[in-house]
């Protein structure tokens, strides 16, 4: 018997009985299975990541609607200068009380409050601006007007000073109403919207109210 095959005889016989009827068992079954439940555990567990579809157009925020700005108001300079003639009319009247009269100092105060009013609200430079040409020489100049008379009026000291300045500003008012009266009639497609029959009645009747208050001061 050659010496391989006894050495062979030899090995076999030193192995227990099990390891040569029992076939090996295969283990790489197994590991394929634990590994694919591993990673479908590993998947189960990682977060979902949400993806947003990148907008092919970025959106754009609406524009503001432009806003319209106010014209200058001559008509209201109109009636604040016509309350400011009345004011300076009755504190003419106070003149036996002197310059220092409380009655002339208070409607003093009530008349700068008027223009003070006129300036800062109906007469602003951005009104001015946006309103219809012939509407704006006449609001720049009682702009103009309404500064002086206010200037006048903040160093007033004597009684002479105070006739003055109410025949200057009653001569003015006069103007500026005739002209405004007669120009937004005028202006076809431009001037606002005429005046009916018996406002303009009620206007004609309070100036000429006025022009004769004037003569009697």
């Amino acid at each position: 018997m050659p010496n391989w095959i006894a050495m062979a005889v030899s090995i076999v016989g030193k192995l227990p009985i099990e390891r040569l009827l029992i076939k090996p068992r295969d283990n790489t079954k197994a590991l394929d299975e634990l590994a694919s439940t591993l990673r479908a555990s590993q998947s189960q567990n990682k977060p979902a990541v949400s993806v947003n579809p990148t907008p092919s157009t970025q959106e754009v925020a609406p524009a503001l609607p432009k806003q319209k700005v106010a014209t200058a108001c001559v008509a209201c300079a109109v009636g604040h200068f016509s309350t400011s003639v009345g004011l300076l009319n009755e504190a003419v009247r106070f003149e036996k009380e002197g310059i220092n009269s409380n009655e002339i100092a208070d409607r003093i105060a009530k008349i700068l409050e008027e223009q003070n009013a006129l300036e800062r609200v109906d007469l602003t430079p951005e009104k001015i601006r946006s309103t219809l040409e012939w509407e704006r020489k006449l609001a720049e100049e009682a702009l103009q007007q309404s500064r002086g008379l206010r200037h006048r009026l903040e160093t007033l000291t004597t009684i002479k000073e105070l006739k003055e300045i109410a025949a200057d500003t009653a001569g003015y008012y006069r103007r500026l109403h005739r002209e405004w009266y007669h120009l937004r009639i005028t202006q076809p497609g431009e001037a606002r919207p005429g005046l009916t029959l018996k406002d303009a009645k009620k206007m004609a009747a309070e100036e000429a109210a006025k022009e004769v208050e004037a003569k009697w001061t």
